[in-house]
């Protein structure tokens, strides 16, 4: 059997196989619920052969989404439809995680097929929240820099927002660091120009996102993952870098944290990106080198080999896929196929499945 369709036990939480579905937003909530598009978008994933369904990132509160279309759990509200999400990926033989996760001064921003613009609060926006009054472009209204009412704020909805993930049924979570969003914010020092315990150093630039996983750990269930997406660089001078990332995952590590999701980028619009297959693989594997624990890999990962030789060269314990399963939502069964592993369709697609030639 490949390393790509062997097991992977985290906690008490048993993956079939090492394709993890990346959390990929829909843009297609109304006041934060799902419906049948999330429903139908997961659980094909699900029926698609992938191990951990990992849903897109989810708001904890109204300030914190990305656009008016993002999924939120700010409500108890909201658990009902994301239960029904959660109980069908459990029962075509996947595992549902969520990305809990707080957009900040990149939140009130339209969808993407209309352009991304950020939407002021005088156009039916909202107010944004940062760590410093800084805008991610010279063009956007400059947010609200968070005082410690607010910053308290903030933690107390991702506490809330994971009593509501357990409702929901979700065995996995995974805090969203990276991308330039709230964590990722305050952990870079071209984002945050704090002179308070929440800036400056690298550890209160780290302070918050490490008092965020104290509270969640306070309310989920000690057998249950919990993962952390990091940009491991702003691809930026001057930026959050690779060195912190590792030291930063050090912490994680000693928190508790089970994986690192690594990817990079998203908090300047300066940055300047070399992209070619697989660019990210290299921050998992340093981070998984550097500081002994799983590690996520992400970005132009669009091939089984490709993935299976990430795996068998020790970069990463995960692949997260997330294009290539919006082209594919039916990846995982074609490359088992590709690597001659032998893995179970559903019962209804059977008679589908391509068999293998048998040597005469």
């Amino acid at each position: 059997m490949s390393l790509l369709f062997s097991p992977l036990t985290i906690r008490s939480v048993s993956l079939k196989n090492r394709i993890v579905v990346s959390p990929m937003c829909q843009y297609s909530a109304v006041d934060g619920f799902a419906n049948d598009w999330h429903l139908v978008h997961l659980g094909s994933r699900a029926t698609g052969g992938a191990s951990l369904i990992i849903q897109e990132a989810t708001s904890v509160s109204p300030e914190g989404r990305i656009s008016a279309g993002d999924l939120g759990i700010w409500s108890d509200e909201h658990i009902h439809f994301l239960k029904r999400i959660t109980d069908f990926i459990h029962q075509n033989g996947a595992v549902a995680g969520i990305q809990l996760a707080h957009a900040g001064r990149k939140a009130s921003f339209d969808v993407p097929w209309r352009g991304s613009k950020q939407i002021t609060p005088e156009d039916g926006g909202w107010e944004t929240v940062a760590p410093s009054a800084i805008g991610f472009q010279e063009e956007h209204a400059l947010p609200t820099t968070l005082d410690k009412a607010g910053i308290e704020k903030v933690k107390a909805d991702f506490r809330a927002a994971t009593i509501r993930t357990v409702a929901a049924g979700y065995k996995v979570i995974e805090i969203h660091a990276a991308h330039g969003y709230l964590f990722h914010q305050f952990l870079s020092p071209l984002s945050n120009l704090r002179t308070d315990e929440y800036g400056g150093s690298f550890e209160n630039r780290s302070r918050l996102l490490l008092e965020v996983i104290d509270l969640i750990q306070e309310v989920w269930p000690e057998e249950n993952p919990l993962f952390v997406r990091i940009s491991a660089t702003d691809w930026a001078e001057g930026g959050w870098s690779l060195e912190e990332s590792i030291q930063l995952s050090l912490l994680l590590k000693d928190k508790g944290i089970d994986l690192i999701d690594c990817s990079s980028g998203g908090n300047v619009s300066t940055q300047k990106i070399p992209l070619f297959p697989g660019y990210q693989v290299q921050f998992a594997e340093a981070v998984k080198q550097e500081v002994g624990i799983l590690t996520g890999a992400v970005g132009l990962i669009t091939d089984a080999h490709q993935s299976e030789a990430i795996l068998q060269e020790g970069k990463a314990d995960l692949i997260f896929l997330a294009r290539e399963l919006l082209r594919d939502p039916y990846f995982p069964h074609h490359a088992a196929h590709e690597l001659e592993d032998e893995i179970k369709w559903p019962d209804q697609y059977e008679r589908a499945k391509p068999r293998r030639k048998v040597q005469s």
